[in-house]
C-alpha cells in the first residue's frame, strides 16, 4: 500500500532538485532516501514550516511516510518501524509467563529468589533504605523491582520481577531489529531477531528476577546508539550525534549498576567515541567537547558511585570483589581443598566452556557448532568490509562491540573464580549456564549476515538450482529459527535445566522450614540465617523485619552472642553461623524440631526460654 504525500510541499520534496539529483539524499546515522531506500516508512521533513506533530532532528521520532525502494538496500530503520517488533516481543513475554507461572518455574533459581529478597528488604526490614541493597549485587535490577514487590502476592510468586524482565525482553527484540537493520538487507534483519527472539532459554528469563533479560536490552540499546551517533557525526549532523551520545551514557550508566560486564562494555564504548571524535574535523570537535564530557561523567558515574557506596556501607570500596560474598570467596568456600574448576588459569578451557555455553544456550541438540562457524563467518564478512564507504556511513562496524562478552567471561573465568558447568563438558554438572546468554545477540546477528552472504552466493551462480535454492534460502532459515525454539522447548532448554535440577533439594528445605514459620506468632522476632535460605521466608509469607538476620548487621552480631536472649525462635541450619552460635551459647534454647532433607544439611529449631519483649535491647 501507498501512501501519497499530503501536501504540496512534501510533493516538492519528492521530486529532484535544482540541480537535478535524485530526492535521495543521506539521512541522518547512515542510510539514503528516494531510489537507495528500501521500501519502508521513510522519515523526511517537509521544506515548509514544520506543523505541530513533527520534532526536531535528532529525536527518535519524525513525520514518516512510505516510499516504494530497492527491497535489496541496506539501511537503518525510520522511526515506527520497531514498535511492531516490540509489540509481538510484549506477546510473546506474556505467552512466556504464562506457562512458566503455571508450571512454576519462577522461582526455581535461588538467585531469582535472593533478588527479590534484596528489592523487598529496601522497604520490609528492621532499618529500610537503600543500605539494604547489598555490596555485591549490583542495586539497578532490585530497584526496579521495588514498586511492585510490597504486594506479598507478588512478592511469593516472583511476578514483582515480571514486569522489569518482559520489559526488558520486548526492548531487546526492538534493539536486535534496529541494529540488523543497518548491517543486512530487511529479510535477513528478520531473521536475525526471528531467532533471537524465539530462544527458549531468553523466553524463560524474561519471566524471572534474573538479571539477563534486562542486560541484554540495556547492552544492545547501547550498540545501537553508538552505531547512530557515531554515524551521524561522520555525516556532520551534529544534533543527533550528541542526541545518540547522550542516550549511550545514560545507558552505559545503567550497564553499571546491572551487571559487571557493563563496566568493561562501556569503557570500550567510551573509546570508541574518543577514538572517531578524535579523527574528526577541528569545528566538530569544539562543538561537540561539551557533550563529550558530559558523556564521560555519564561512563565514570556508576563505578565511582558503587565504589563509594562499598567503602560508605561495607567497609571496602572494593568488597563486591574481596568480600565475604564475592566470587572469589564462594568459589574457595565450595572448592575442595586444594582443588580447582577446570578453566581456573587456564584461557584455553575457559574459552572452550564459555563458547560451549553460548552454544547450547542458542542451539537446539549440537547445532550449535554450525551456529558459531556462520557467526564467525559473520564477523569475518563484517571486519572485511568495515573499510567501504556506504558500511562506515551506517556505523556497521561497532556491531562489532557485541562480541565483548566473549572476552570478558574467558577471562573471568581464568582468572576471577567464575566457573561455568554444563552437562555437555566433565564434570558434566549445571551451575551458571546463563552467563553464555550474553554472546547469544551477536550470535543472531552475524550468523544470520553470514547466511545473508550464502543468499548472494547462491544467486550470482548460473545454474537454476543454485538460483532456486537461494530463493528459497531465508524462508528456511526462518522455519529453522521456529523449529530451534520447539526442539528446545520440548528437550527443556540447558538455563532452565540447571534451574530444575539446582531447585529440587534447596526448595524442599525451604518449604519445611516455611511450615515451621507458619507455626510462629508474626510479632515476634525469629533469628535465621537468609543468606541462602530466604526463599523460606517468602513462602511462609512472613516480613523480613520480623527476622534477625544479617540484613540488620548490629542486631544480628549480638544475637549470634546470646541468641536466646534476642530471639524468641532460632532456626540452625548446620554449618551456617547460627548453628556456630547456638553451638557456643546453647543456653536457654529448647529444641523443638529437626528438618532433614536429601541433599541438605538439617535445620534446627529451638525455641528460646528467656525470651521476653526487649529482653535483647
Amino acid at each position: 500500500m501507498t501512501l501519497m504525500p499530503r501536501s504540496r510541499s512534501e510533493r516538492d520534496a519528492a521530486q529532484p532538485d535544482e540541480q537535478g539529483k535524485s530526492a535521495g539524499r543521506a539521512l541522518p546515522g547512515g542510510g539514503e532516501s528516494g531510489e537507495q531506500q528500501s521500501g519502508g516508512w521513510l522519515a523526511r521533513r517537509s521544506r515548509s514550516r514544520p506543523r505541530s506533530g513533527l520534532r526536531k532532528k535528532g529525536s527518535l521520532r519524525e513525520e514518516q511516510i512510505w516510499v516504494p525502494g530497492d527491497p535489496e538496500a541496506v539501511t537503518p530503520v525510520v522511526p515506527g518501524e520497531t514498535y511492531p517488533f516490540f509489540a509481538a516481543a510484549v506477546v510473546l513475554a506474556f505467552v512466556a509467563l504464562y506457562v512458566c507461572y503455571r508450571h512454576s518455574y519462577l522461582l526455581l533459581y535461588g538467585d531469582a529468589v535472593a533478588h527479590l529478597a534484596i528489592a523487598r528488604r529496601i522497604l520490609d526490614a528492621r532499618w529500610p533504605g537503600l543500605a539494604q541493597l547489598g555490596g555485591v549485587w549490583l542495586p539497578l535490577p532490585h530497584l526496579l523491582m521495588v514498586p511492585f514487590i510490597m504486594n506479598l502476592r507478588m512478592w511469593q510468586t516472583g511476578l514483582a520481577a515480571a514486569p522489569m524482565s518482559m520489559l526488558s525482553y520486548a526492548v531487546s527484540v526492538a534493539g536486535v531489529w534496529r541494529l540488523a537493520r543497518r548491517m543486512m538487507r530487511m529479510r535477513w534483519a528478520l531473521a536475525a531477531v526471528t531467532f533471537y527472539a524465539l530462544n527458549a532459554n531468553l523466553l524463560y528469563l524474561a519471566t524471572t528476577a534474573m538479571t539477563e533479560a534486562l542486560f541484554l536490552a540495556i547492552f544492545v540499546w547501547s550498540v545501537v546508539a553508538t552505531m547512530e551517533s557515531i554515524a551521524a557525526l561522520r555525516q556532520g549532523d551534529l544534533t543527533t550525534a550528541r542526541a545518540r551520545m547522550m542516550l549511550a551514557g545514560l545507558l552505559i550508566l545503567c550497564q553499571v549498576f546491572t551487571r559487571y560486564d557493563g563496566w568493561i562494555i562501556g569503557a570500550v564504548i567510551w573509546l570508541c567515541f574518543a577514538w572517531n571524535l578524535w579523527g574528526s574535523e577541528p569545528e566538530t570537535r569544539r562543538r561537540m567537547r561539551p557533550w563529550f564530557v558530559l558523556f564521560t561523567v555519564f561512563v565514570a558515574l556508576g563505578p565511582v558511585l558503587w565504589f563509594w557506596y562499598n567503602a560508605h556501607f561495607e567497609g571496602d570500596w572494593l568488597d563486591f570483589l574481596r568480600g565475604p560474598y564475592s566470587a572469589r570467596q564462594i568459589e574457595r568456600r565450595t572448592a575442595p581443598p586444594g582443588q580447582h574448576y577446570r578453566g581456573w588459569h587456564n584461557m584455553g578451557w575457559s574459552a572452550l566452556f564459555f563458547t560451549r555455553t553460548a552454544q547450547v544456550d542458542a542451539a537446539a541438540w549440537e547445532c550449535g557448532f554450525g551456529l558459531m562457524a556462520a557467526a564467525l563467518y559473520g564477523l569475518w564478512v563484517a571486519l572485511r568490509r568495515r573499510a567501504e564507504g556506504a558500511v562506515r556511513s551506517r556505523g556497521e562496524a561497532f556491531a562489532l562491540l557485541l562480541w565483548i562478552p566473549l572476552p570478558f567471561y574467558v577471562y573471568s573465568i581464568a582468572y576471577s573464580s567464575v566457573p561455568i558447568f554444563i552437562p555437555q563438558l566433565w564434570p558434566h554438572a549445571y551451575y551458571n549456564s546463563r552467563y553464555g546468554m550474553e554472546l547469544l545477540p551477536a550470535l543472531a546477528v552475524f550468523a544470520a549476515l553470514a547466511a545473508e552472504r550464502l543468499e548472494v552466493w547462491l544467486k550470482s551462480r548460473g545454474a537454476a538450482g543454485a538460483r532456486l535454492i537461494g530463493s528459497l534460502w531465508q524462508p528456511t532459515v526462518m522455519m529453522l529459527c521456529v523449529a530451534n525454539c520447539v526442539v528446545m522447548m520440548y528437550s527443556i532448554p540447558l538455563v532452565l535445566q540447571e534451574a530444575v535440577v539446582n531447585a529440587s533439594t534447596r526448595m524442599t528445605l525451604e518449604n519445611n522450614i516455611a511450615f515451621a514459620l507458619e507455626e510462629m506468632p508474626k510479632n515476634v522476632p525469629v533469628m535465621m540465617s537468609l543468606t541462602n535460605h530466604v526463599g523460606a521466608v517468602q513462602s511462609a509469607g512472613r516480613d523480613l523485619r520480623s527476622m534477625i538476620s544479617e540484613d540488620d548487621q548490629q542486631e544480628w552480631n549480638k544475637a549470634l552472642k546470646d541468641p536466646a536472649h534476642y530471639a524468641a525462635y532460632v532456626i540452625a541450619i548446620e554449618g551456617d553461623p547460627v548453628a556456630r552460635a547456638v553451638a557456643a551459647n546453647a543456653q536457654g534454647l529448647a529444641e523443638m524440631d529437626v528438618i532433614c532433607t536429601s541433599g541438605q544439611p538439617c535445620a534446627h529449631i529451638y525455641q528460646s526460654l528467656l525470651y521476653r519483649p526487649g529482653s535483647g535491647r
